[in-house]
């Protein structure tokens, strides 16, 4: 009984000892001493650490960025090397590949994740991908390169899901929303850079040469980020999740004397005991149902993103363009997604994640439509400038929204299984997206803004908003019911 009900309790039936108090105190073994991390986090403030971090994390996710568009920017070039045509079988598995390796790279890594720890796969995820990128460069046939890329997309498939748990984790409540839009809006950055390189490229050497050049150029940002990486700390939350309390206290106190503050001298609570959170819990419940909601949202917007940029290079190139025509107005393309993730990340702090997710899904319907109408050069382009803002601000806030709905003990498995399904959706759009090089623009298109609209209103039935509430963590705050 809690001190205000013994009160209340005395007063009324003077000790009969009928009362029953309505407040339940936990024991001293399954309630934790000490402070939580999120209120640890929120003491430490925003600082010099979450600003490198950002850094360090978003120079990886240009990388993967670059990596993940590389092949629509070097198709022509292979094309030309290996004979391929427009919208052949060979044409399809080659863009098909990348996304293949994630759909594996994406569950496995986030598996790991969650048992060894983030860093480990922090690590191991970009050491690879530099490494298949390279063999990439160096492929003599077409089997290798499809191979190559692969493997490739089975490393970064690992990257996407850990990088955001890593963030989420460290990031205080108050910035957390706008930091994990930041984190995705890098990937604008990937575009530009892989736009400029393969601008630059086809400027410099043959395409039946210079497709090698792109692949191996793309590689490197992705090495830079790894020895960045080399100082950054485990997630305390992840180091708690497994019992390493003097660890998570070991990174907490990294994070201090990075942000100039001092760490509080209260113990670190431990994780709360209570039952096991394990992967099955995703599909289970009311946190079931949010993954399936979520996975809808992962899925189709995935469907109509990469089904319409994959292939926009050659639709232009079938337009008459040359290639240095295609890469600048792929260029403008990239850049026109900075004001989206800009709008995101304000949006999601003002008027909640939920609500701004659904809202750029509607904008990204409704501009597809707009560019199926645009007759002039001018509208085409902006048009696709609009159609492009939107569904970054899309992702930016699906980005921010995501980890946020998945306890700690299955947050990065949570994301792996939601890239996953956005990676089903990436092997499928090229079959769907080559309509868009055969002559049915209006099916193609049709069927894109469908995708969006039906993600809008998955987002929306998600129905839990999560702008200002601390992380789910573990134990009995793990469960969803008390974070809807």
């Amino acid at each position: 009984m809690c001190e205000v009900c013994r009160k209340v309790a005395a007063g009324f039936a003077a000790g009969c000892g009928h009362y029953t108090c309505p407040v339940t105190v936990p024991t001293p073994s399954s309630a934790p001493v000490g402070l939580p991390v999120d209120a640890v986090i929120d003491r430490l403030g925003l600082g010099a650490f979450q600003w490198r971090l950002l850094a360090i994390c978003g120079l990886t996710w240009a990388a993967d960025a670059m990596e993940v568009l590389l092949m629509s920017f070097a198709l022509p070039g292979v094309s030309a090397a290996f004979g391929l045509t427009p919208g052949s079988a060979d044409t399809k598995l080659l863009l098909t590949a990348t996304f293949a390796g994630m759909l594996v790279g994406a569950v496995v890594w986030g598996w790991l994740a969650d048992r060894v720890g983030r860093r480990a796969v922090f690590l191991t995820t970009v050491t690879l991908g530099v490494l298949f990128g390279l063999l990439g460069a160096a492929a003599p046939t077409l089997g290798w390169l499809v191979a190559a890329r692969f493997l490739t997309g089975l490393a970064i498939g690992g990257t996407l899901p850990v990088d955001y748990a890593m963030m989420a984790e460290f990031i205080p409540t108050a910035w957390r929303g706008r930091f994990l839009v930041y984190l995705e809006s890098f990937w604008a950055v990937g575009t530009v850079l892989v736009a400029a390189l393969a601008w630059w490229v086809s400027t410099a050497f043959a395409p039946e040469l210079g497709w090698r050049y792109l692949l191996a150029f793309a590689a490197l940002p992705g090495l830079i980020g790894l020895l960045a990486r080399l100082g950054i700390p485990d997630s305390p939350r992840s180091l708690l999740a497994r019992g390493d309390t003097s660890g998570a206290r070991a990174a907490l106190a990294r994070v201090a004397q990075s942000n100039r503050v001092p760490l509080p001298a209260e113990p670190l609570a431990g994780p709360v005991t209570g039952p096991a959170v394990s992967a099955a819990a995703l599909f289970r419940g009311v946190l079931g149902r949010r993954t399936a909601w979520l996975g809808v949202v992962w899925f189709t917007l995935s469907l109509g993103y990469y089904g319409i940029f994959t292939w926009l290079p050659s639709v232009l190139r079938a337009q008459g363009l040359d290639l240095g025509e295609v890469y600048r107005t792929t260029l403008l393309l990239a850049l026109a997604q900075v004001p989206g993730y800009l709008l995101a990340a304000w949006l999601v702090e003002r008027v909640g994640r939920r609500a701004t997710l659904a809202g750029f899904l509607l904008v990204g319907a409704a501009s597809a439509y707009l560019f199926l109408l645009a007759g002039t050069p001018g509208a085409v382009l902006g048009t696709s400038m609009l159609l492009s803002a939107a569904l970054l601000g899309a992702w930016g806030a699906l980005y921010a929204y995501t980890p946020e709905l998945f306890p700690t003990a299955v947050r990065a498995t949570g994301m792996g299984v939601m890239s996953s399904l956005a990676r089903v959706a990436s092997v499928v759009s090229p079959s769907v997206g080559a309509l868009l090089v055969t002559g049915q623009l209006a099916v193609a298109l049709t069927v894109f803004a469908a995708c969006f609209a039906v993600g809008a209103a998955a987002a929306w039935a998600v129905g839990v908003e999560t702008r200002g509430r601390q992380l789910p963590g573990d134990g009995p705050d793990a469960r969803p019911e008390v974070n809807a």
